[in-house]
């Protein structure tokens, strides 16, 4: 049987004490009124996080690693990144993937809340540079050749948060 899974207790956690909504909590709401993490099948994955339902470690750690490998060429996207090793931004954007989706929490033990509005707030993310990200985050996610119903839930989210980073519009 297929059903709407109720949030982990950590997402319904961090959904409540969120500072900045747009950038940690999952904005979709279910019929119910909670928060919808996914549609997945209850007789396969009843104890698990959606971090097990994707693959885990490696799942993240192989997502994140295409994503920077084309960051790298991106002539746009690559001078926002002010550290000339991405390796840096590669581990904080896995450590934070995998915490945001229920594996372990070394993201905040390392650096806190992860506040990713304020974060991104010294870099001008203008519209194109939203494209890029999520042009090369659908990228990633394709070789990742996840179920349909993983993959919608992992690109709403990227799309969600994507959109959310923007601080420059045409407007200004």
């Amino acid at each position: 049987a297929w059903a709407r899974t109720a949030p982990a207790p950590h997402v319904r956690d961090r959904t409540a004490q969120a500072v900045d909504q747009h950038s940690w909590a999952h904005q979709s709401v279910g019929e119910c009124g909670d928060i919808k993490v996914g549609c997945v099948s209850t007789e396969e994955t009843q104890d698990q996080t959606p971090y097990e339902r994707f693959g885990g470690h490696e799942f993240f750690v192989d997502l994140v690693a295409d994503f920077y490998r084309q960051v790298a060429d991106d002539p746009v996207l690559r001078p926002l990144y002010p550290e000339e090793d991405l390796g840096p931004a590669e581990i904080r954007l896995r450590m934070f993937f995998e915490q945001y989706w229920g594996g372990p929490t070394t993201y905040s033990d390392e650096r806190g809340h992860p506040r990713l509005r304020l974060r991104h707030g010294p870099f001008a993310i203008d519209e194109q540079a939203r494209d890029l990200w999520l042009l090369h985050m659908r990228t990633a996610l394709n070789h990742r050749d996840l179920p349909p119903d993983l993959d919608d839930e992992m690109w709403r989210y990227l799309v969600m948060a994507a959109h959310a980073m923007v601080n420059v519009h045409d407007d200004q």
